[in-house]
């Protein structure tokens, strides 16, 4: 995870500095845009307008903490089961989540507590 770690901070540079975490994802690139060209005229898709090693590495990191972390599989199973999203559509929900975490865990200089992270999610314990 610590080469995530990396290559996402050097992607994005100084964490503190976003005042949100959809600003991250914007620089990655994976903020939602409309695609007018060909067949898909008027789909939204990912604007894939950014850093393309910040886009790759968030994703990957996403995957690898749904795959380990506990709290991330639970939001993603309560996401496909309960909400009935497709998998790939929860995975690019929880990358938006973990852009938030990152960003709120830089602006407050605290350490991920999952137990702080359960008592602001709708998914009980």
């Amino acid at each position: 995870m610590d080469l995530f770690v990396a290559a996402i901070l050097s992607g994005a540079d100084d964490l503190s500095l976003y005042s949100h975490g959809r600003q991250l994802l914007r620089r990655a690139g994976m903020n939602l845009a409309e695609s007018m060209s060909g067949k898909r005229k008027g789909q939204i898709v990912l604007s894939k307008r950014g850093d393309a090693m910040l886009r790759k590495y968030l994703y990957l990191a996403t995957l690898r903490l749904i795959g380990n972390n506990p709290l991330f599989r639970k939001w993603h199973e309560h996401n496909v089961q309960v909400r009935h999203m497709k998998k790939y559509r929860s995975l690019f929900k929880l990358v938006g989540k973990l852009a938030r975490i990152l960003v709120g865990l830089a602006q407050r200089g605290e350490s991920f507590s999952p137990d702080k992270a359960l008592i602001h999610n709708c998914v009980a314990a």
